[in-house]
């Protein structure tokens, strides 16, 4: 692998040298912004060798180097070993930005190379204000891949469906009804969505362009004047185009939007969002383009009650098949089969993939066993799977897309008898998810303000995690969706009645184990006073948490009581979706505590 990298890499220095680039970035994206993206698209994975779905890759005339978050800096640092891209720990203290590191490394004059189609308008600009501060340029136009990569994936070509107002709870053309009017408050008289998951939701339309995520490519203009969809026109049928017709929306070539938007009249206003707007795109608009907040996100994360009780539906055939799956996992245990890493993954899908309205996996499942559960994105392969032991802990990450919902869970499993160490690590975990899955809070509550809930047991002891929280989730979308987040960092989006949001504390002991335990939670109201509005969240997951590693001694009566309770929901709701002997293993595995 090391010879491909270094010859993928030269091949890309010799464009940079044509170019006089003297470093460029790849990030990993697409030109919609996405975090999960199609294969044509995956030019870092390609460039580096490294699989993650998060980093940047920096190359100069003699250095390359990689930036990622910590939930890969195991995988990376295993990854990039013999390719001599050098890791750096984002994040951390002694790791410097990527503009940092550039200004630091290149001498005034110094020209770095972009994709502008790959950056945001805010990203570029603050590229461009770091390097003139030191005197170096930025060009946006660096786009020579499909020169080097000879063999590069078309766009994809999954066809379009319909997701059937029964499952969505609203028409198409009332959402863009509701869009085209919180448009025009800022100002503007049509807007470009760019996000894949946002058209999708918008039109109804789903497809398989991404793994695990079941959007289209494609970008998508509103106006009262006329809407268009532009996208691979071999992916619809002749009834999805009348269908969006129907709706107002007409369709047009992925590859023409660019000319699309530079005829557009001088006088049309096209509202961007600048930090989820390509750089190439505001360009091409010019005084076109009024900056603004789409208000699509939170239009999108607020469901409706269609949706919630679709949501509801998906949760019990979920952990139904949970239970199926969980069974067969500890049949293969007790009688000495050989069961790895990969094997739990496919034993989870394969249960899912017999529940009502199933439709593919929500990512891809994380099956860590001992040290491997430590690696926060852990994802096996043949060479890295597991065989998994009768002792230490199996973290278990995996999710399924049904056209009612989408799930996310964790459940970390004890494989033995376990150890006082592992107890304690566990419970100070379910302390904090326990915690923030009680909380009451008022309106207004961003998830900043209650993450701390979910780390002070660990914080306590002087352990912590380094990941968020709680993320957006989709409806039969993405797995991971704004605008609302539960972390430590600044994110402005208020949890509000209607938002599904993951509860997800962990732990992670490099080379020993990983631990995390995650529902989902739908905010809900809760009551009102003099002092305004509060909420607090509904758990919508089912399925039990493992009983043998709680330790009471250092749980209170009222956190047992909740764990007795969920349990006792999980026991009351699977129960009529299970023969005999599946309700008997789960009314053994949600006796009290």
């Amino acid at each position: 692998m090391k010879k491909i990298i270094d010859a993928r890499l030269s091949a890309l220095r010799n464009r940079m040298k044509d170019a006089r680039i003297d470093a460029t970035i790849i990030p990993q994206t697409d030109p919609h912004h996405s975090e999960y993206i199609a294969d044509h698209w995956q030019v870092r994975r390609w460039l580096s060798g490294f699989t993650g779905s998060a980093g940047s890759l920096v190359v100069t005339a003699d250095k390359a180097l990689l930036w990622t978050d910590s939930r890969y800096f195991l995988q990376a640092a295993q990854q990039l070993e013999g390719t001599g891209i050098e890791l750096m720990k984002e994040g951390l203290p002694a790791t410097p930005s990527i503009s940092a590191y550039l200004t630091g490394e290149l001498p005034q004059g110094a020209v770095v190379g972009i994709d502008g189609n790959l950056f945001s308008v805010s990203e570029a600009a603050d590229l461009r204000s770091a390097l003139g501060k030191h005197h170096m340029n930025l060009d946006t136009h660096f786009d020579v891949i499909d020169s080097i990569w000879e063999d590069r994936p078309d766009l994809p070509d999954a066809p379009v469906f319909i997701h059937e107002v029964k499952y969505s709870g609203e028409e198409a053309s009332s959402k863009i009804e509701k869009i085209l009017a919180a448009t025009a408050t800022q100002g503007a008289s049509s807007i470009l969505v760019s996000a894949l998951d946002e058209i999708a939701w918008i039109l109804n339309i789903r497809s398989r362009d991404v793994n695990c995520n079941p959007v289209a490519t494609a970008f998508l203009y509103l106006s009262a004047k006329g809407s268009t969809l532009f996208i691979k026109e071999e992916k619809l049928t002749g009834d999805i185009v009348r269908y969006l017709a129907d709706n107002g929306v007409k369709t047009a070539p992925y590859a023409s939007l660019l000319t699309f938007l530079a005829t557009l009249p001088a006088d049309t206003t096209v509202l961007v969002e600048a930090p989820r707007t390509s750089q190439t795109v505001v360009d091409t608009l010019g005084a076109r383009a009024v900056a603004g907040a789409s208000p699509v996100p939170m239009l999108k994360a607020i469901k409706n009650d269609v949706q919630i009780a679709g949501i509801r539906s998906a949760m019990e055939h979920d952990g139904a098949a949970l239970v199926a799956a969980f069974m067969e996992i500890e049949r293969m245990m007790r009688e000495g089969e050989t069961l790895t890493e990969l094997a739990v993954s496919e034993i989870l899908t394969r249960y899912r993939s017999r529940q009502p309205h199933y439709f593919d996996e929500s990512f891809e499942t994380i099956a860590g066993y001992g040290p491997h559960g430590a690696i926060v994105h852990y994802s096996a392969t043949e060479e890295s799977s597991s065989t998994v032991e009768n002792h230490g802990l199996l973290l278990i990450d995996s999710g399924a897309q049904y056209l009612t919902g989408t799930t996310d869970i964790t459940r970390t499993i004890c494989m033995g008898t376990p150890t006082p160490e592992e107890r304690r690590d566990f419970t100070l975990v379910m302390k904090g998810h326990i915690a923030l899955g009680t909380a009451i809070f008022p309106e207004g509550t961003c998830g900043m303000q209650l993450d701390a809930l979910a780390r002070q047991y660990l914080w306590k002891e002087g352990l912590s995690y380094l990941h968020g929280t709680g993320h957006g989730v989709g409806h039969f979308l993405n797995v991971h969706e704004g605008p609302q987040s539960i972390r430590l960092n600044y994110m402005p989006a208020p949890l509000t009645p209607g938002m599904l949001t993951s509860n997800e504390p962990g732990l992670y002991r490099t080379g020993v184990h990983g631990i995390r335990c995650e529902n989902l939670v739908l905010t809900i109201p809760a009551f009102t006073t003099e002092f305004g509005n509060f909420y607090r969240f509904e758990t919508m997951t089912l399925f039990p948490f493992d009983r043998a590693l709680f330790d009471t001694a250092i749980m209170t009566a009222e956190e047992i009581a909740w764990v007795n309770g969920y349990h006792d929901m999980v026991y009351n709701r699977l129960s009529p979706l299970l023969d005999g002997d599946q309700a008997a293993w789960l009314r053994e595995k949600t006796l009290p505590l």
